[in-house]
C-alpha cells in the first residue's frame, strides 16, 4: 500500500495504490459520502494480487483530501468526475479501468461518455442511470435519510459515537446478509482517525451539475459491467436493472440478498468478475 497527496485541478486528493505499476490499472470510485476506507484494504490487495494496479482515492470533504466548510457546495459532481481523471494523470495512467460504486458508478458514467479514450472498461457497482431515468425508478428507503438526520446532534469529538454512528450507518444498507458489525466497526475507526474534518462529508448532499452528461447512456461504447444486489434499500434493484438496459452492451451481475454494500461474502465473485472483466 502506498499513500500519496496528489495535486489535482489545484486541490489536494488523498490517493492509495496497490500492486505493481506495470500491470493493468484499475481505478477504484468510491460513492458519496464515503472516503477511501470503506474499499477494504484487503479487497484491494486481493485485487492487486490478480495482477492489476489498483487505485483508490478520497473524494473532496473526505478523508484527507481537501475540505471545506460544513454545509457549503464549492464544486459539482462534473468536477469529482475530472478528479478522477486527474488522479490517473498523476499517476501517467493513460487509460484504466473504472469501478465505481454507487454514486461513484454515476461517475464512471460520465468519464465513459467525456473520456472514451482514457476508459478500458467500467464496472458499475449498486449504482443508478445518470440522468432523469433514475427518478423513475423506486425511492431510497426513507429510513436511511432518517438515520443521517439524527448526526445533527452528534458530538464530533467523542470518537466513540463517531464510529458507532460510521459503522451503523451502513447497516440501514444492508440486505439480508448478515450485518458485518465488526468489519464495520474497523473501517469507521480508521475513518475516524483518517478524516480531516468528518461533518465535511454532508457537503456531497449538496451535490449538483453534471446535467450535460444526464441521458446518454447510448453514448457508451467501452465494455460495462453492471453488478447489483436484490436487497439494495438505497438503490433498489431496479436501478440496476434499469442500469444494464440503459447499456445495451452491458454484462449484468446479480448478488442474492446482497444490500448497497460490498459484503465480504460478495468478495470472491465480485474480484473475479473484475479480473475477467478487465482482462479486455
Amino acid at each position: 500500500m502506498n499513500e500519496q497527496m496528489l495535486s489535482i485541478n489545484k486541490v489536494e486528493i488523498c490517493s492509495e495504490s496497490f500492486g505493481n505499476p506495470k500491470d493493468p490499472p484499475i481505478l477504484l470510485i468510491m460513492g458519496a459520502m464515503s472516503s477511501l476506507d470503506w474499499w477494504d484494504e484487503e479487497f484491494c490487495q486481493r485485487l492487486a494480487d490478480q495482477g492489476r494496479f489498483v487505485i483508490r482515492y478520497d473524494h473532496r470533504d473526505l478523508g484527507q483530501s481537501v475540505t471545506y466548510e460544513p454545509g457549503t457546495s464549492n464544486y459539482t459532481i462534473s468536477d469529482l468526475a475530472d478528479d478522477a481523471i486527474g488522479v490517473l494523470d498523476a499517476y501517467s495512467i493513460e487509460k484504466a479501468h473504472i469501478v465505481g460504486m454507487s454514486m461513484g458508478g454515476m461517475l464512471s458514467q460520465i468519464l465513459a461518455i467525456q473520456h472514451p479514450d482514457r476508459v478500458l472498461t467500467i464496472t458499475l457497482i449498486a449504482s443508478s442511470p445518470f440522468g432523469k431515468e433514475m427518478e423513475k425508478l423506486p425511492p431510497m428507503d426513507p429510513s436511511i435519510l432518517e438515520y443521517h438526520a439524527k448526526s445533527a446532534s452528534i458530538d464530533w469529538s467523542n470518537m466513540e459515537a463517531v464510529i458507532d454512528y460510521l459503522a451503523n450507518g451502513w447497516k440501514t444498507l444492508s440486505g439480508t446478509k448478515h450485518f458485518e458489525q465488526e468489519r464495520m466497526m474497523k473501517l469507521a475507526e480508521r475513518e475516524a482517525t483518517r478524516a480531516k474534518q468528518l461533518p465535511s462529508r454532508f457537503n456531497h448532499a449538496l451535490l449538483q451539475g453534471g446535467g450535460e452528461y444526464y441521458d446518454r447512456l447510448d453514448e457508451i461504447t467501452v465494455p460495462a459491467l453492471v453488478i447489483h444486489g436484490t436487497d439494495d434499500p438505497a438503490l433498489p434493484y431496479e436501478h440496476g436493472l434499469a442500469l444494464a438496459t440503459s447499456i445495451s452492451h452491458a454484462e449484468f451481475i446479480t448478488l442474492e440478498g446482497t444490500g448497497h454494500e460490498i459484503h465480504s461474502e460478495d468478495w470472491n465473485q465480485i474480484i473475479v468478475s473484475i479480473e475477467k472483466h478487465s482482462s479486455r
